[in-house]
């Protein structure tokens, strides 16, 4: 079986999993409630990712496991040079790629055209586990390039690139979560990993907030890059989620959110600017 082939069948079969699992932990013990509709959020957002993915597989020379084949093939990249064992490749790469990850997320916010894409993901006025899907398409293959780029010059094996995406997209899912855990288990929890209530502070809608806890996986880069912040400021019940220049959820549909890019006002941010 071709990689990409193999790769797409386990994350997809994983995600539907995590998702099934969190959106009924989501519904049992709530974290926050919600203001608005869920259908409708539901469907544009899951329909964002679709979209993303549809127009990412029709560029497959981008996926990254793909792209970790071929690298396999011809020896590139770093780990191959060091001989590592297969076990300390893996877990090295998987690391390094979360690295990575998080990143992208800061130049999201740092960059005014990446901005005009992230914001999308940001407009949501309500967390849940859709939000942790809800990227622009153009953001989503864009993100498929610089993995794959990551990939080919850590020299990746394929089984560390398979586990890192199903890592990384459970727990987008679950740090967006609309979940409430008990405080010991995320004050244990967000050690290593983003917890949700630990994500929830990074989608305010004050500025200094949203430009926090950018990680996804691991919670060890915020806090070794000083962009860690454990709790919003007016609480997790009294915080405004989403962006202050898109209040009106009847223009936050679909069709809005594809445009939102070209269309939006970018407000005060990027990072950049302050």
């Amino acid at each position: 079986m071709e990689p990409d082939v193999l790769e797409w069948r386990v994350r997809m079969a994983c995600f539907l999993a995590v998702f099934a699992a969190v959106a009924i932990l989501e519904a049992v013990f709530p974290r926050r409630r919600r203001t608005q509709p869920k259908t409708g959020r539901w469907v544009s957002n899951l329909a964002m990712i679709g979209l993303g993915n549809l127009l990412t597989r029709a560029a497959s020379p981008l996926v990254p496991a793909g792209i970790a084949a071929v690298a396999a093939r011809h020896g590139w990249g770093l780990l191959p040079a060091l001989d590592l064992s297969p076990g300390a490749g893996v877990l090295l790469s998987v690391i390094a790629l979360d690295g990575v990850i998080y990143l992208q997320h800061v130049l999201t916010h740092a960059l005014p055209s990446l901005w005009r894409l992230h914001m999308v993901h940001h407009a949501d006025l309500d967390l849940d586990c859709t939000t942790g899907v809800r990227f622009h398409p153009v953001e989503i293959f864009l993100s498929a390039g610089l993995k794959s780029a990551a990939v080919a010059a850590l020299g990746a094996p394929v089984t560390a690139v398979v586990l890192f995406e199903v890592v990384l997209n459970g727990c987008s899912v679950f740090n967006h979560a609309n979940l409430k855990l008990p405080r010991m288990v995320d004050r244990i929890l967000r050690l290593v990993l983003v917890t949700p209530d630990m994500h929830r502070v990074h989608h305010s809608v004050i500025i200094r907030e949203t430009h926090s806890n950018f990680g996804f996986c691991l919670s060890w880069w915020d806090r070794l890059f000083g962009t860690y912040k454990a709790q919003p400021e007016k609480g997790h019940d009294g915080m405004t989620l989403g962006l202050s220049q898109f209040r009106d959820p009847t223009r936050l549909g679909l069709g809005n959110l594809l445009v939102l890019p070209i269309t939006g006002d970018p407000g005060r941010q990027p990072i950049n600017r302050h």
